[in-house]
């Protein structure tokens, strides 16, 4: 099982997913990938397997992951202020890994229905639903 996280700014998202996927999946191999050098530092710190920074190890990256997981604008082309290029979202979107999206209402993207809920919480989702994409 391969694990793919996927951040930009300032990582914290990333991290938070990363130290979180390691916690509960210990044998799973996640690979990071910062849109930006911040990101990728602050996704190895909280210990993913591997990390890179760029659009290159998106595309590369996604062809090989089971699970994608990010903020919601990993899909979307210039999103997190540009930081995701049209390549980028193109790769995960194209992806045949499931994709776990965090709805993170900033930069431009606002998710309706979705009420403002705490980080933890967030991550909490993200754990359920990579349990069950396990599963599938």
């Amino acid at each position: 099982m391969e694990i793919l996280v996927i951040d930009g700014q300032g990582g914290g998202l990333g991290k938070a997913i990363v130290a979180a996927m390691k916690s509960h999946f210990p044998g799973v191999t996640v690979n990071a990938v910062g849109t930006n050098s911040i990101a990728t530092q602050q996704m190895l710190r909280s210990g993913a397997d591997h990390a890179a920074t760029g659009e290159n190890p998106v595309i590369v990256l996604s062809r090989s992951a089971d699970i994608i997981i990010g903020p919601i604008g990993i899909c979307i082309a210039d999103s997190m202020y540009g930081e995701v290029t049209p390549e980028m979202a193109r790769a995960v979107g194209s992806a045949r890994a499931r994709r776990i999206l965090v709805p993170v209402n900033i930069c431009g993207n606002i998710v309706v229905g979705i009420h403002d809920t705490s980080l933890s919480a967030m991550i909490d989702g993200v754990i359920e639903a990579a349990e069950a994409a396990m599963k599938a």
